[in-house]
């Protein structure tokens, strides 16, 4: 009886399940693409969302200049999108894929007078420290944390090498803050990573055996953790 019930369980299981597929396939062939007012809402509200990030960071109290950083950052975002598609159609029309490889000269080209223009106004409301929060947040604090990595992971690190350090990793957020995408300004970051790693393979440092020896301490400490949980569960 326990065998035949189980058996009646199971095909129950398979018939409720294939019916909540059924009802989900059908409401996805009811329910109609995206409208262009619709994806224009949904990107509207996310860089809204990072204005907003950014401009929680600055604490500003002036409420005229709050809301011309706030006009200044949506135009920025609107006009980038702008530029990525131009330089997207491009290579579609040339029958090029859409990546950062094939995209960074026209990324470059196109970004400047843009570039340009967005930081010149921003530097007439805000300080250059509040100038670089802006460049910051629009490029996920990339320097502060890649920065901090170095330190934790290559030993041995003089002030000359931080120096050179932190002075590529500012030179890729300039370019990363025109990044199209998360992905994109990464792949910015990488290129000026890979310039950092020369540097210090250069000046007496062995980075992939500072990595190897980092991810193994990180191991070892996790094991470590890993069995001492399991000795106080077995102690309860």
């Amino acid at each position: 009886m326990k065998t035949i019930n189980g058996r009646l369980l199971a095909v129950s299981s398979l018939l409720v399940g294939a019916a909540l597929l059924t009802q989900s396939a059908l409401a996805q062939m009811s329910t109609p693409p995206a409208t262009p007012a619709e994806l224009e809402a949904t990107y509207t509200a996310a860089i809204e969302g990072r204005t907003d990030d950014i401009l929680n960071s600055l604490a500003l109290t002036n409420s005229t200049a709050s809301n011309t950083v706030h006009d200044l950052i949506i135009a920025q975002y609107r006009v980038m999108r702008s530029r990525d598609d131009l330089i997207n159609a491009k290579l579609v029309a040339a029958g090029k894929e859409i990546t950062y490889s094939n995209r960074a000269s026209s990324l470059e080209d196109e970004s400047k007078p843009l570039h340009d223009h967005f930081f010149a106004e921003l530097a007439k409301v805000l300080k250059p420290e509040q100038v670089d929060t802006v460049k910051d947040k629009m490029t996920y604090n990339k320097v502060k944390v890649t920065y901090d990595g170095y330190n934790n992971i290559v030993p041995g690190l003089t002030e000359t090498d931080r120096a050179k350090i932190l002075e590529l990793l500012k030179a890729a957020r300039e370019k990363a803050v025109d990044g199209g995408s998360a992905s994109e300004k990464s792949e910015i970051f990488q290129v000026y990573k890979d310039k950092i790693n020369d540097y210090l393979n250069a000046h007496g440092h062995d980075v992939a055996k500072a990595y190897r020896d980092f991810e193994a301490k990180q191991a070892l400490a996790q094991s470590t953790q890993s069995a001492a949980r399991s000795t106080n569960n077995s102690v309860r």
